[in-house]
């Protein structure tokens, strides 16, 4: 067999194999993921108008005091043994204690294990709401009235408590705000 038949042969396999991998099974799944769960097939995007402003299953950094704050994210998981881990926890928690809250629930301490959780407990939202009145200058029971709009779970294996989601408490802030004037969508933080 020469060299050009090999070559030839090879193609056709790479390109039998390609159509069985692409079109025969992956796109009969994602047709049926789009018929499954249409917001989990096209990524969970929220927008804002026509502009998308994020996803609500990716966390978004946001770091104006204006709005509230997710997990940290971007630093490496540390064992807990590890004397890194709790200087880090020491300084998260004296930010937090400069901002106003005694003491910071876990989840404003700690990196999610992903570093992409977009959720974070009740008690970490509402620990926020006082710093977030002062900023927005809103009534702390209208902001507390946002919280169950925006709890998800316990869901399965989602989440063991009800937590709330960071991007869509926050872009309803915003709502808020825009009832009395005209703002733009949050834009979060690169990380």
């Amino acid at each position: 067999m020469t060299i050009a038949a090999q070559l030839f042969r090879g193609l056709r396999l790479t390109l039998v194999l390609w159509l069985l991998t692409v079109v025969v099974i992956t796109l009969p799944l994602l047709g049926l993921a789009r018929l499954v769960a249409p917001d989990a097939a096209t990524g969970s995007l929220l927008r804002s108008g026509d502009r998308v402003v994020g996803s609500r299953l990716i966390a978004q950094d946001f770091s104006s005091a204006r709005y509230l704050q997710g997990r940290p994210a971007g630093a490496p998981n540390l064992a807990a043994s590890n004397p890194e881990l709790a200087t880090r926890v020491a300084a998260a928690a004296s930010r937090w204690q400069s901002a106003g809250v005694a003491q910071p629930a876990a989840d404003l301490l700690l990196d999610s294990g992903s570093g992409v959780d977009p959720h974070i407990s009740l008690e970490a939202a509402r620990q926020q709401l006082p710093r977030l009145a002062r900023e927005r200058q809103l009534p702390l029971a209208e902001l507390e009235r946002l919280i169950p709009q925006h709890q998800e779970g316990p869901l399965g294996l989602q989440a063991i408590e009800p937590v709330v989601n960071v991007l869509t408490f926050n872009l309803a802030l915003d709502q808020l705000a825009s009832s009395s004037t005209t703002q733009s969508p949050p834009v979060p933080a690169r990380r």
